[in-house]
């Protein structure tokens, strides 16, 4: 199995923790729709504005969402190039344990010699 670097393990232990809420990852399916207001995704969550803002702050500082502000209105989009890190580890992790039950079909299914006496 490759060796992820120091960085990279970084970079996704953050994306991880950005995903394991579940606003957050309510605001990532609905910006996959397109871009929206910050106002706009605040008003799907059950919570104040300054609340919502720390899920935001988490999820742009750790590379899901890009933000830009235009006059009073900041407005969300999703980064997805980061979302192919992911992809890329969860293609790794599958591999793995492909080749690992396939090694454990072989060994149960492949005859064994007898043990001699």
């Amino acid at each position: 199995m490759a060796q992820y670097s120091t960085v990279l393990d970084g970079v996704l232990d953050g994306v991880f923790v950005a995903l394991a809420d579940p606003t957050r990852r309510a605001v990532l399916r609905r910006l996959g729709r397109g871009p929206a207001s910050v106002g706009d995704l605040a008003s799907e969550a059950p919570m104040t504005l300054p609340s919502f803002m720390k899920h935001v702050r988490v999820l742009e500082s750790n590379g899901l969402i890009r933000t830009a502000k235009s006059g009073r209105v900041r407005t969300c989009e999703l980064n997805r190039e980061r979302f192919a890190l992911v992809d890329d580890w969860l293609a790794e992790q599958r591999n793995s344990w492909a080749d690992r039950t396939d090694r454990l079909e072989r060994f149960v299914t492949t005859p064994q010699e007898k043990e001699k006496q």
